[in-house]
């Protein structure tokens, strides 16, 4: 039986990364995103042969009528980035970091409960990141957002078993989140960043999508917050 998996975030970088992986493993794949355009353009991107939904995951309702209409399935892969909550602490809009974590934490959490009715067996993979174990500078807001995401993983293997339940902890990527930075600024920051690497480069989505269908594939892997950082979290 082909099994199907349901990626949120899944119009751009890791969450597309995923979903273009797990197709090539043939999976049925629907991408959830709130931006019709942009799922569209996935799509385009994808080749067509990828599902799609334009849903609110800090809409309760919205979402519960969506697994309502899509029934049963197996894996739950949510890729949110919440946006905000970077900044040195004394400067830091607290606004900010709720907003943040209204649309990471949250969303995961409300999205992540929400499945529970639909899902058979499986696996819910979160995707935190690695602001949560690495100490840097004008990160304390995403260590607090991420990092709450990554202490829930352990209790929640253990109360929705046989339902697995793990996360991925990326370091650098090159993702879209980066673009609101000057071209110039980004290329040197990636260059400090690779330099400081044992694999000596910053990440690409390809490399957190190969450590989600690792993850979605070992049914004998679940508690666990897998690292995929380059070596990051050894610095």
């Amino acid at each position: 039986m082909q099994e199907t998996v349901i990626v949120f975030g899944g119009s751009s970088g890791i969450g597309e990364a995923a979903a273009k992986r797990l197709l090539e493993d043939g999976l049925r794949v629907i991408i959830v995103g709130r931006d019709r355009s942009r799922l569209e353009g996935a799509v385009a991107r994808l080749g067509g042969e990828v599902e799609t939904a334009s849903v609110d995951a800090t809409d309760r309702a919205a979402l519960s009528q969506f697994f309502d209409r899509i029934g049963s399935f197996q894996h739950l892969v949510l890729s949110f980035s919440g946006g905000k909550g970077a900044g040195p602490f004394k400067d830091l809009n607290i606004d900010d970091v709720r907003s943040g974590m209204e649309r990471k934490f949250f969303a995961q959490f409300n999205t992540a409960q929400c499945a529970l009715g639909s899902l058979v067996g499986g696996s819910i993979i979160f995707v935190s990141a690695g602001s949560a174990r690495v100490a840097m500078h004008g990160t304390a807001g995403l260590a607090a957002i991420n990092g709450a995401i990554e202490a829930a993983v352990r209790t929640l293997a253990k109360e929705l078993a046989p339902t697995r339940i793990n996360a991925v902890s990326p370091g650098v990527i090159d993702t879209p989140w980066w673009d609101a930075m000057p071209k110039e600024a980004k290329e040197r920051v990636f260059g400090e960043v690779a330099e400081r690497l044992p694999v000596r480069r910053v990440g690409h989505p390809e490399d957190v999508a190969q450590a989600i269908a690792f993850l979605i594939h070992d049914s004998f892997v679940t508690g666990t917050v897998l690292e995929v950082d380059g070596g990051g979290h050894l610095n």
